[in-house]
């Protein structure tokens, strides 16, 4: 993933056909009778294959809480979530960040391009010491705090229509993570009613035998996701070591780090693939870019349409990443995602 600039437009839902479920959505909803919680849930179930969308969808939106996740998602008429860390973990009362993650991640990509100044390396630096301090702070949190909220959560999005099918918490499942840390991700997870948890693939064999024995011990898959490094046997040798380690495929970026078949290795891993990202890239002859649905090289019809037809079971997920046209949000671009879908398996 990469990060967008983030706007501060005002918020204006714009879905007609949840106009009167999305006036709803909010404290008077999950408080009301079941007949209302029922009323115009969505439904992103599209011949057999459930379309879903990831948190990463709607970083540009303004508030980032669970509650107003969840409308976002209503408003988009998807009815499942790749849940990411921050919306969950906030909604549990986990301390707030001190720092502007804007800054700090703009600094990181600035040092990675070895365009930073001096004074920019002393922020960063103090930065990062920062984060240090704020993320042991986060681990402690962590070993204390109760499921309960994250309970609540999963049935609060439930009651809505909204499945959890993943949870991805940030710096969880890492090299320096303690096993109480991976623990933790792992039951947060459960309580949130995922089938997995997914996490950036670390390229560290060692690193992905630890985790897939604590998958294991959790009865927890989780999904190894990929960028522009991943080949047909890039995953290998996790699978290997755990049949709890699974892929978490990015169709868009399988296609931009130029391998030529995409809809092979859905036909090859299908039974190992926990959720798919759906995004659309170029080749690398022309570009990689990250463009509007349709007007790339990545097979998104064809995949959807691959796992209709053998009845494969893992959902698709709508991965918002290229560039918000003028006069739009994010919101409206997962809105026309989701329809290419459903033209796509119509």
């Amino acid at each position: 993933m990469k990060n967008n600039k983030i706007t501060r437009r005002k918020f204006i839902g714009s879905s007609t056909t949840l106009m009167a479920g999305t006036a709803l959505v909010g404290p008077s909803l999950f408080g009301a009778p079941s007949i209302l919680k029922s009323y115009n849930k969505p439904n992103s179930l599209i011949n057999g294959v459930q379309i879903g969308v990831i948190t990463y969808s709607f970083r540009s939106m303004p508030d980032q809480s669970a509650e107003a996740t969840l409308k976002y998602v209503l408003d988009s008429g998807i009815s499942a979530i790749e849940l990411m860390g921050t919306p969950a973990e906030t909604f549990a009362g986990r301390p707030e960040n001190p720092i502007d993650r804007s800054t700090f991640y703009g600094l990181v990509r600035k040092k990675r391009g070895g365009k930073l100044t001096e004074d920019e390396g002393k922020e960063l630096a103090d930065l990062e010491t920062q984060m240090t301090a704020y993320n042991k702070e986060v681990a402690l949190w962590r070993k204390t705090v109760s499921m309960d909220k994250f309970i609540k959560l999963r049935k609060m999005y439930k009651d809505a229509g909204v499945s959890i099918y993943a949870f991805k918490p940030g710096n969880t499942f890492g090299k320096n993570n303690s096993d109480a840390d991976i623990d933790w991700g792992m039951r947060a997870g459960k309580a949130l009613g995922a089938s997995h948890v997914t996490v950036e693939h670390p390229s560290d064999d060692a690193l992905t035998k630890r985790l897939g024995a604590m998958a294991k011990k959790h009865k927890m898959c989780i999904g190894y996701h990929g960028h522009e490094q991943q080949t047909p046997t890039f995953w290998d040798t996790a699978l290997e070591q755990s049949k709890y380690n699974m892929l978490n495929l990015d169709l868009g970026h399988f296609v931009a780090a130029g391998n030529s078949a995409p809809l092979a290795i859905i036909k090859t891993k299908h039974d190992r693939i926990k959720s798919m990202h759906l995004k659309d890239r170029q080749t690398p002859a022309r570009g990689k870019g990250n463009v509007l649905w349709g007007t790339g090289d990545t097979p998104i019809k064809e995949a959807l349409q691959l796992i209709s037809d053998k009845k494969y079971k893992f959902p698709g997920t709508v991965e918002l990443e290229y560039d918000i046209p003028e006069g739009s949000n994010a919101v409206a671009e997962v809105q026309k995602c989701l329809e290419y879908c459903r033209k796509a398996l119509s």
